[in-house]
């Protein structure tokens, strides 16, 4: 059974930073692509970023660009996403999801495998 486990969220101060991971069970997942997804309280889930099987090709939402970056470590079954000079309106939810095709990356509905989701709260 495939599993996503994400960790790393918590409380921070605007412009603090924080790391989240996402642990992966099956080593088959080494050739997805990565996403990671945000859901704030009363708003859809909205795209981050998205990086691509051999971590060569990344993609950002203009929201997060410059700030946040995503990279991963095939080798641990591990993906990443470095959260910097994080605003209060960062405050979600966030997911991250497995795709077997990088097409349409920033499309929630080509993800087939999703995690529970860590909770990231940024404070002004």
């Amino acid at each position: 059974q495939v599993q996503l486990v994400e960790s790393g969220g918590g409380l921070v101060q605007a412009g603090g930073s924080l790391r989240l991971s996402c642990e992966f069970s099956e080593r088959t997942l080494r050739l997805y692509a990565m996403g990671w997804f945000r859901q704030a309280p009363g708003k859809e889930r909205e795209f981050v970023g998205a990086i691509s099987w051999t971590g060569g090709t990344t993609s950002y939402a203009d929201s997060v660009k410059g700030r946040f970056t995503i990279s991963r470590d095939n080798a641990k079954n591990t993906v990443y996403l470095q959260m910097n000079s994080l605003k209060p309106e960062d405050t979600a939810l966030y997911y991250c999801a497995a795709s077997s095709t990088w097409r349409r990356e920033m499309d929630a509905l080509q993800y087939k495998y999703w995690g529970q989701g860590t909770q990231v709260t940024v404070s002004s």
